[in-house]
């Protein structure tokens, strides 16, 4: 298989540049990739970005492994693990469902470079159009690869809240990933803005398969949604669902506790979390993000009836939990905190 690539750069008397994909110019055959540019001449404006050369054509890049969890339905799992120069910032999970019709994604990565491995994952599975991307919540581990997807025909789509939380932190998001994975690695990788807006709930079909979206009240964050596949009853919980990676709280401690609780109640297959996995079994799989979550709200309430600065009692909340959880001494004490804060304006 061929595909279409650009090498775009910074600058092209120093760099850096990267090869990057232009999606919907695949084909058998170098020669048929060749026509297809021709006879559709690619958009090749990415802001701050210069072309080094003509777009050409060349055997597929890098694709991401996927596991049918279900039948239709794909997952990839990210290292559990910060993002980092080894892992280039695949640390959390994205997945799509294919229809009669067409393809979703759902969650983007955390870099233009795995929207394209997704986009290339999908081409080696169906030719259907991919109609959608949706974002779970805000984080950037989650949406920055959504652009390619895009630019491949993809209609973008979150909750009604996450155009303004990413705008406010975009800036400080890619500059601090350009310092954890490299400015190459970042290169073409920016927001992507939302075609359609979630405010409660909303269906999607992709031809004789339904997709049911839902906003959550704050929570993980003020962002939150979930995508559940009608057919096989497999919930993308994005990171309300937390699986061996450390919980990250960055909304409402009471809030999660409150949305983790309801979708212990709902008639679910099962569970793809924003980390670990691929799939949990559901609601066995809400269990250690119960637990954890109860011993910070508990923790938190006690250092408070005792008085403790915050600085004293961080240390402290939930470190029973350690055992059970990776990247905890990195995501425990930013929980703690954060809860802490919560609890004492209560």
């Amino acid at each position: 298989m061929f595909e279409a690539i650009v090498t775009l750069c910074l600058s092209l008397e120093s760099g850096p540049c990267r090869d990057h994909l232009l999606p919907g110019f695949e084909a058998a055959s170098a020669s048929a990739c060749v026509a297809r540019l021709g006879q559709s001449p690619p958009n090749l404006h990415i802001a701050g970005l210069v072309a080094k050369g003509a777009p050409q054509c060349a055997p597929t890049g890098t694709t991401f492994e996927m596991a049918e969890v279900a039948e239709g339905v794909f997952v990839h799992r990210g290292a559990v693990a910060e993002p980092d120069m080894n892992n280039r910032g695949n640390v959390s999970n994205l997945g799509f469902v294919v229809g009669e019709r067409s393809v979703a994604v759902i969650d983007s990565g955390t870099a233009r470079w795995m929207g394209e491995a997704t986009w290339r994952a999908i081409r080696a599975v169906t030719d259907k159009p991919v109609s959608h991307v949706i974002l779970t919540h805000m984080h950037p581990d989650h949406v920055f690869g959504a652009s390619v997807l895009v630019e491949g025909g993809a209609l973008a789509v979150g909750h009604r809240d996450l155009p303004r939380a990413l705008i406010d932190r975009q800036v400080n998001y890619l500059a601090s990933l350009a310092r954890l994975i490299g400015a190459e690695t970042m290169l073409g990788t920016e927001v992507t803005l939302l075609d359609d807006f979630v405010e409660t709930t909303a269906e999607i079909d992709l031809g004789g398969r339904v997709l049911e979206l839902e906003t959550w009240p704050t929570s993980h964050t003020g962002t939150d949604l979930t995508v559940l596949d009608r057919e096989s009853g497999i919930l993308f919980a994005g990171d309300l669902v937390f699986d061996r990676h450390t919980p990250a709280l960055d909304g409402s401690l009471l809030g999660w506790r409150a949305v983790i609780a309801e979708l212990a109640q709902r008639e679910i297959t099962g569970v793809v979390p924003g980390h670990g996995g691929p799939l949990l079994e559901w609601p066995v799989g809400a269990a250690d993000m119960a637990r954890y979550l109860g011993v910070l709200e508990r923790d938190t309430r006690r250092a408070l009836d005792a008085g403790e600065r915050l600085g004293e009692a961080v240390a402290r909340i939930a470190a029973e939990e350690q055992e059970y959880w990776e990247l905890f001494e990195a995501y425990n004490p930013r929980n703690a905190t954060v809860a802490f804060t919560e609890l004492e304006w209560e």
